[in-house]
């Protein structure tokens, strides 16, 4: 880690097309990093991470993972800085809100600390509280460092609205209410569970994303637009899913326990679906907008309906990934036999 605690990403080598759309980015340079690593930094207008490349093999997502380790450099939180100055420069009315969110911090961590509690403050819960808190779960997680930036990732490879890693840190409360889960999340699993509690109250309150702080989420993660997120208590989400408006992971009664759904890696979960109980989605699936899904879903098959049916399979890249919610014949490699 270096010295502000921020965990940045590695490049692959061999990576040739990546490298190519490495570009020096303007304003940015010495003094654009955190710390004593400042001086160490390049700045690049678009920085290009070997995370997940669309059409790649599906195991490209996982194996790229790894690149992340300590390092003096952080090219997305580089991004970020590059990309507020400018939009400062053009919409002068924006340049106080993008100094004190943004250009005043020397970090990504801290610059998301700020953001999320000046979202989340209220008359009970102070801004200047919550920065201290958030600024201690996050600066002190080696896994919250990597994640914020994987999802950071995320939105700007999938999300076509998000054009600049500055607008999933600033503006998408998909990427705000995700991190403030994260928090949350942490709180939580320390045996902070009243503080966590609060923290989904309100968050709840101001994203409409109701996620529970139990809930096990996983890296590289896109809720795209958000509203009327719902995730349960025992539910877990793996690495790479996409979730759009409206999902509900839920249970199906009163019972206690494990009783909510799991999602596979690089699953798609349409608009509105409704995915209850302990049953499994698995790893590619793709869940079909407004559909009911009351059973398990087989790895790399779409499910549509209500109750929802399987009606092909497919061996291609993770739907979360190319995020085509589509159910074209073509797309398809089998029919559906099973789910009936």
């Amino acid at each position: 880690m270096s010295s502000c605690g921020c965990l940045v990403l590695e490049k692959v080598e061999g990576d040739a097309a990546a490298k190519a759309r490495v570009k020096a980015a303007p304003g940015a340079g010495a003094g654009a990093g955190c710390g004593s690593c400042a001086g160490d930094w390049r700045g690049r207008s678009e920085a290009i991470f070997p995370i997940y490349v669309m059409g790649s093999s599906r195991g490209s997502p996982v194996a790229a993972a790894r690149g992340i380790v300590d390092s003096p450099e952080d090219p997305i939180w580089v991004s970020v800085k590059a990309e507020a100055k400018s939009e400062a420069e053009k919409e002068p009315i924006l340049s106080s809100f993008l100094y004190a969110s943004v250009l005043s911090h020397d970090c990504l961590e801290r610059a998301l600390s700020f953001v999320l509690a000046n979202r989340l403050e209220d008359p009970t819960l102070l801004a200047t509280q919550l920065i201290d808190i958030f600024n201690d779960v996050v600066l002190n997680n080696k896994d919250m460092c990597r994640s914020i930036r994987l999802d950071a990732q995320a939105f700007k490879d999938r999300d076509p609205a998000c054009s600049q890693y500055s607008w999933a840190l600033l503006y998408l409360k998909g990427y705000q209410s995700l991190q403030s889960y994260r928090i949350a999340n942490v709180l939580w699993n320390q045996g902070r569970k009243v503080l966590a509690l609060a923290l989904q109250s309100r968050i709840s309150e101001v994203f409409a994303v109701d996620i529970h702080p139990a809930a096990k989420i996983g890296e590289g993660i896109l809720l795209d637009h958000g509203t009327g997120l719902v995730i349960g208590e025992t539910a877990v989400v793996g690495n790479w899913v996409s979730l759009m408006q409206g999902v509900t992971l839920g249970g199906t009664g009163k019972e206690h326990g494990d009783r909510h759904p799991k999602i596979g890696q690089g699953a798609l979960i349409g608009a509105g679906a409704t995915i209850l109980g302990n049953i499994n989605v698995g790893e590619g699936a793709m869940i079909a907008a407004g559909s009911l899904v009351l059973k398990d879903v087989p790895p790399h098959s779409m499910a549509v309906g209500n109750p929802a049916k399987i009606v092909g399979y497919t061996e291609k890249e993770d739907p979360s990934l190319t995020m085509k919610h589509d159910a074209r014949r073509d797309y398809f490699e089998h029919a559906a036999v099973r789910f009936r």
